[in-house]
């Protein structure tokens, strides 16, 4: 019987910290990272930077989440969407959950560092701290523009990809950069408009807190332009074709359409559905040049 409970309370924990690391944002992460290496060769990725990179961006991806739940507990506990997590619900100490993080962070830059080469280390290192100490400790909590900067962190992954294949960063790499970049504020302010009140209770000063829920939908707009202008670059430079330049121009003018109800005819509804379909819209955008790619 003690046997069964410890193996039961074993699990809870994995599952715990399993939850920590925000697995369906890291699944984004490591599906633009993984078309960064694809693409950064015309040839096959060698099968070990292909999952010692894929393993290795994801664990490091993890560690950073899991510090990011743990500095906001207290803000998770009070937020709707939030308190179910493992920290605000007990389920994992503080000390537990510093092991956990240090052990799949250290794993994930020797894995890196061993198979793919000391530059994606190094940089996977910048985009950890950019994350879970620029954005979650300094940026967050200190200003309304705390996505839009630490949005850098998040467009990080295809660069990590390509220099885990290439040993360096080039101007093709940092068109992919540019590209979540400029999608991260339309996708995350999509998500503060219908969940406003949510930061407010928080203290979180997210744009439709501090400027109003009009003043946002104008910016989700905007960027929204913004980031349909920039999905077209591959396709200026070359680095792409006519099919992903068509799916970008139909991608974009879905995101487009739904950033004009937003601005025009606005309500939750929509709000959620736009941020959905950021969702979608990214993982098909990047599809497309990985599919033009190899045609």
């Amino acid at each position: 019987m003690n046997t069964q409970v410890l193996s039961q309370s074993f699990t809870q924990k994995l599952r715990a910290c399993y939850a920590l690391t925000k697995p369906r944002v890291v699944s984004l992460i490591v599906f633009t990272a993984v078309i960064g290496m694809l693409l950064a060769t015309p040839g096959v990725v060698p099968i070990q930077i292909l999952v010692a990179g894929t393993a290795g961006i994801a664990l490091v991806a993890g560690a950073a989440a899991a510090i990011n739940c743990l500095v906001e507990q207290k803000i998770d506990a009070v937020m709707q969407r939030t308190r179910w997590r493992p920290l605000p619900r007990g389920e994992l100490t503080v000390q537990q959950t510093l092991a956990f993080t240090a052990t799949i962070g250290g794993l994930g830059l020797w894995l890196l560092y061993r198979f793919a080469n000391p530059l994606t280390m190094w940089l996977s290192v910048a985009t950890f701290i950019g994350y879970a100490v620029l954005y979650t400790l300094v940026l967050k909590p200190a200003t309304p523009q705390n996505i839009v900067i630490g949005g850098a962190s998040g467009a990080m992954p295809p660069v990590l990809g390509w220099a885990a294949v290439t040993g360096e960063v080039s101007t093709e790499a940092m068109l992919l950069f540019l590209i979540i970049f400029a999608w991260t504020p339309p996708h995350f302010w999509s998500l503060a408009l219908y969940r406003t009140e949510d930061y407010a209770r928080a203290g979180v000063p997210m744009l439709p807190v501090t400027h109003g829920k009009l003043y946002t939908r104008l910016q989700v707009l905007l960027y929204t332009l913004i980031l349909v202008a920039v999905s077209l670059l591959p396709y200026v430079v070359r680095m792409s074709g006519w099919l992903y330049l068509g799916a970008a121009i139909a991608l974009g003018g879905v995101f487009v359409a739904y950033a004009l109800r937003i601005y025009f005819a606005y309500s939750d509804f929509v709000a959620q559905k736009t941020f959905r379909y950021s969702i979608a819209y990214l993982a098909a955008l990047f599809a497309a040049l990985l599919v033009d790619h190899y045609l």
